[in-house]
């Protein structure tokens, strides 16, 4: 991540060092970007941190902290900025020569989508936009059963309640009326094209409306799900992921394939696409010698446990924690204690990990809007609970030379 300060026009308040340091400061405090500003402008430590000193002056642009994110979040590259952090942080990291490996969803800020409200959604847009391009153009709107079936819906959205034959006429219904808006759409651009000229953002939602229209229909149709379905018009690159939790059996989100070594987490894949970790460590392997040199030991839960995986750590003379296959070895004393002792690590350390950055720093909900935006929040609010390990590892080592 390359960022220089520009000459030109008049003077940036946030040097690219200070433009990290305040998202940084977002992890650290998980409050909301208003709310970071207000402790900004009243903490001498906080501006300090940024290289800023404000003095008697205040910053009033709430927004700045969403400017920034976005500019970071298109000059973001993971796994280059990660080799940084891990040549500076190693010395810290004991025992590092011990991967431990796992995937978890970070999800996103969005209401659980059902096929009826994302049909809705996609009604009250496309009736929206045809009622400001005739308003615009100053004609008559096209009649349609929109009025008629937005009291249905209401009176289906208050019942607690929804017997399957109510969704299946609801969905029917809006399928049709849907079908009808975008035709209507079309109809009054083609009539209009010389006097109506719309923006860039419009044809993108239009052409997500029509996917959505597309699958919706295909699923009515043969009642299974198909692949890549949109659940959510403002966030289309969102898919569901299935975790099969006893709390939540889908989740909506990230899934990352996370990488320890020593305690401190490494993001070794990021998708918005629902992938098998099982079949990455031999990628997370590699990565990780990249990040910290070798690696002598592996752990990971029961998906990682493959016979492909368990060969390929055997012919690179790397101790797993699985579960031995087979018949018992020489040394099995010795195998069930190492093996125990990972399986331990993995699941209180690892993801614990989880759960304290889930929990403290901000990555419960993520809010971002978009999905670059959304792998930058990720990024730093893995990295900002590794910075605070790795400081408190710091002061301990720093206490303990000068008690000598």
């Amino acid at each position: 991540m390359k960022l220089k300060e520009c000459t030109k026009g008049p003077r940036k308040l946030f040097s690219p060092q200070g433009m990290l340091a305040l998202m940084v400061l977002k992890s650290y405090t998980d409050c909301s970007d208003r709310k970071l500003i207000e402790y900004l402008n009243g903490s001498i430590d906080f501006q300090l941190f940024c290289g800023i000193f404000l003095g008697t002056e205040r910053i009033t642009n709430y927004k700045i902290v969403s400017e920034i994110r976005c500019q970071l979040s298109g000059k973001l590259k993971i796994k280059e900025l990660q080799k940084e952090l891990a040549h500076y942080w190693k010395p810290y990291m004991p025992e590092s020569n011990i991967m431990l490996t796992d995937a978890t969803c970070y999800e996103t800020w969005m209401r659980y989508p059902t096929n009826v409200k994302l049909l809705w959604e996609s009604v009250e847009w496309s009736y929206g936009q045809m009622v400001r391009m005739c308003k615009y153009l100053k004609i008559r709107t096209p009649r349609n059963k929109y009025p008629e079936q937005k009291e249905k819906y209401m009176n289906y959205s208050r019942k607690r309640k929804k017997t399957r034959k109510e969704t299946t006429v609801r969905i029917r219904s809006l399928l049709y009326l849907l079908d009808k808006l975008l035709g209507l759409l079309k109809e009054i651009e083609q009539q209009n094209e010389h006097r109506l000229e719309m923006p860039k953002r419009y044809y993108q939602r239009i052409r997500i409306i029509k996917t959505v229209l597309n699958q919706q229909q295909q699923m009515f149709e043969t009642g299974e799900s198909v692949p890549d379905r949109i659940v959510s018009l403002s966030k289309s690159y969102i898919r569901p992921i299935v975790r099969g939790k006893e709390v939540k059996a889908v989740e909506f989100g990230a899934k990352v394939n996370m990488i320890q070594f020593g305690g401190i987490n490494f993001i070794e894949h990021l998708s918005f696409n629902a992938f098998h970790e099982g079949i990455r460590l031999k990628e997370s392997v590699r990565y990780g010698r990249d990040l910290v040199g070798k690696i002598s030991h592996v752990s990971g839960d029961d998906i990682y446990a493959t016979n492909a995986n368990r060969s390929w750590c055997s012919s690179h003379e790397i101790v797993h924690g699985f579960k031995r296959k087979g018949r018992a070895g020489k040394y099995e004393d010795q195998r069930k204690a190492i093996a125990s002792v990972l399986r331990k690590e993995r699941a209180t350390r690892m993801e614990g990990s989880f759960g304290t950055e889930k929990e403290h720093y901000g990555l419960q909900k993520i809010k971002a809007r978009t999905m670059k935006n959304e792998m930058l929040w990720i990024f730093f609010g893995v990295h900002t609970a590794n910075a605070v390990r790795i400081a408190k590892r710091m002061a301990q080592e720093k206490h303990v030379q000068q008690a000598a």
